[in-house]
């Protein structure tokens, strides 16, 4: 079974509507129901090698919102994109030059609402090992892969608490090679793992 197969399998046949996925501030904090939330699109691109790996990239020191921050290639869904796929693939393709012809979409998973008012949907794809990215110097510092099984793997979900604005927030973050993945991209990678039950 090729990757994109056990990924489309994995992500179609998952553990159901039982899974307990996170959202928001996780326990505490989840948008109302009728909130106004802008729509975004981020791409998790996987490596096609026998050990995959996840792309991920760091965002400059210099953003204005969330700077230096581990993050999927991805952004606000715009009027001229058809859907979040479309929106997924330009995002990526403008932030670290990844050619959509060298996409493999597999699908959509479980849309994730920030406390910031985006209602993010993670686009699940493979991409050929080893490619060439070139970062947009003004959102991107850096750009790294990281192995699947390691941030797919629960025991690398770390959840803190920490006191904010006179109450308790949570969130998780995943560790690697001296790279801080936590917020929402640390979540989806948690409801990620939580929908496909990955296994070697």
């Amino acid at each position: 079974m090729t990757l994109a197969e056990r990924l489309r399998d994995a992500l179609h046949n998952g553990e159901g509507d039982d899974v307990v996925l996170l959202t928001g501030d996780h326990r505490e904090v989840d948008p109302a129901p009728d909130a106004t939330l802008s729509a975004a699109a981020v791409l998790v691109a996987v490596t096609e090698r026998a050990a995959p790996g996840v792309i991920l990239t760091r965002r400059t020191d210099t953003l204005s919102r969330h700077a230096g921050q581990v993050a999927f290639p991805g952004g606000r869904i715009d009027p001229e994109d058809v859907d979040a796929i479309a929106a997924a693939l330009r995002e990526a393709e403008e932030e670290i030059a990844l050619p959509r012809a060298a996409v493999t979409v597999i699908g959509a998973a479980d849309r994730y609402r920030t406390i910031t008012g985006f209602e993010v949907t993670p686009v699940i794809a493979v991409v050929p090992p080893d490619l060439i990215f070139v970062p947009a110097s003004a959102e991107v510092a850096e750009v790294f892969e990281v192995p699947l099984d390691f941030v797919l793997d629960s025991a690398n979900h770390i959840e803190v608490a920490v006191e904010f604005q006179g109450r308790n927030r949570h969130y998780y973050e995943i560790t690697w090679n001296g790279h801080r993945i936590w917020g929402a991209t640390a979540a989806m990678i948690v409801n990620l793992s939580r929908r496909l039950r990955w296994g070697s």
